[in-house]
């Protein structure tokens, strides 16, 4: 079993979109990343290498017949070793979310639940994207919970969670139809979607961790309105780059809903992603976390160029 045979398991370079969400639910609440916040990243990480393995093994029968070159049904890697790998990531991972604290494992365990039910029962049911998606909200909620204070933290961060899981939910939508091709009307959607949260994002809205933020006016003799966001440059070039990267292949698909453009339509939604978690930071307040998170996108791109995801 190779090295490179792993990575391609862990589909390696998908990996680089997962860190932003949990820095887009470390901005949305009060208080600055620390330890607690590293911790949630690293479990979120291994929570997601688990669902990679567990994939993989779930669809070892069907990957023997459509995609043979994948590690397992071209006997690279043991379907016992995956299995194993994914139970021993998915303990990793709550074990680290254990350390970050009560409220980081209380989100933790029901994201685990979420990544096995998926993989092993609603991946190919109706209930699949929406499962998905609770999953990429879950994982933003973590690190909303390993960051800020223990009660509230969770809430402040669900307008960001929604946000990352409509993206999420339309994006597996499509990419249900990655080998066949012929659905108009999942690409068509995700088209809309992609446009209506780069609406969404563009307004101002309510602060997350407060930084840079003022009370707007009140009435005379009121305590002042909710805070608000105060705008950053960066809001606006991350949401627009969000659209842009998500809506062009979204469209051609819908245009022209062959194989090859719905599996370019599910690849620019991936890559979307992440300037999604870096607006998301950005719009909250944090825009030091918003260019970390944008900086991972060239890195996933040079490593998807040297490891197959498909």
């Amino acid at each position: 079993m190779s090295a490179r045979a792993w990575a391609e398991l862990l589909r390696l370079p998908a990996l680089f979109t997962v860190p932003g969400d949990v820095l887009a639910g470390a901005s949305a609440v009060p208080g600055r990343p620390g330890g607690r916040t590293l911790l949630a990243a690293c479990s979120s990480l291994c929570l997601y290498e688990a669902g990679m393995a567990l994939n993989d093994w779930a669809d070892r029968t069907e990957d023997a017949v459509e995609r043979p070159h994948r590690p397992l049904p071209s006997g690279r890697v043991r379907p016992a070793a995956a299995l194993t790998a994914a139970g021993a990531l998915t303990a990793a991972g709550l074990a680290l979310a254990a350390r970050a604290g009560r409220p980081a494992l209380a989100v933790a365990t029901p994201l685990a639940a979420t990544v096995w039910a998926y993989d092993l029962v609603l991946k190919r049911t109706p209930a699949g994207p929406v499962a998905m998606a609770a999953a990429r909200g879950l994982d933003l909620l973590l690190g909303a919970a390993a960051t800020g204070p223990a009660r509230g933290s969770v809430r402040r961060a669900l307008p960001s969670a929604a946000l990352l899981s409509a993206h999420t939910l339309a994006l597996t939508a499509v990419s249900r139809h990655e080998t066949t091709g012929g659905a108009v009307l999942p690409p068509l959607a995700a088209l809309t979607t992609s446009g209506a949260l780069g609406l969404l994002l563009a307004r101002e809205l309510p602060a997350g961790r407060g930084r840079g933020a003022a009370p707007t006016p009140g009435p005379p003799g009121s305590a002042g309105a909710r805070p608000r966001t105060a705008r950053h440059p960066l809001d606006r070039v991350l949401t627009a780059a969000y659209t842009a990267l998500a809506a062009r292949p979204y469209l051609h698909a819908a245009l022209h809903p062959s194989p090859q453009l719905t599996q370019r339509a599910v690849g620019g939604g991936i890559r979307a992603t992440i300037p999604l978690q870096a607006a998301l930071c950005a719009r909250a307040g944090a825009p030091v976390a918003a260019l970390c998170t944008a900086a991972l996108a060239p890195l996933a791109a040079r490593f998807a160029r040297k490891v197959s995801v498909t």
